[in-house]
């Protein structure tokens, strides 16, 4: 745990911002560059610069090792549930257009039908894996 004032205060701040920052990338992959992998690291590594500043204990504090797990499991099936859309209307996995799903004005948030909820999933999936993999090696021994 750093004993930084300074540093504290900048990751209070801004953490809020890098949060919303993640889900933007997340949100708008499929009309900007980004996406569902590139928006999970930001929030992950949100997760991870405030373990690092205030220590891994308050880390653990706000992002438990039961709220990772059921993300990680929840953001696979959450994939897997907008992917059986498709399949449900008579369709292949995954199917948007062909499904019937309504793909919006092109170059809106909602132009690409599921696209933006199947990247959710993928992204919260990412984030969790992350934050996992970092308290993980962490708390390894050496």
């Amino acid at each position: 745990m750093m004993k930084d004032f300074v540093l504290k205060r900048i990751v209070i701040v801004l953490l809020p911002f890098i949060q919303m920052y993640g889900l933007y990338v997340i949100f708008h992959g499929h009309v900007s560059p980004g996406g569902s992998f590139a928006g999970g690291m930001i929030l992950g590594l949100g997760f991870v610069a405030f373990a690092t500043v205030f220590g891994l204990d308050r880390g653990r504090q706000m992002l438990p090792e039961k709220v990772t797990t059921l993300t990680e499991s929840y953001g696979t099936l959450w994939y897997g549930i907008m992917g059986m859309i498709g399949i449900f209307k008579g369709f292949p996995f995954l199917a948007n257009k062909l499904a019937g799903i309504d793909v919006g004005v092109p170059g809106t948030l909602t132009s690409g039908g599921l696209i933006s909820w199947i990247g959710l999933g993928v992204g919260i999936r990412v984030a969790s894996t992350i934050t996992t993999l970092f308290f993980t090696m962490m708390e390894e021994k050496p």
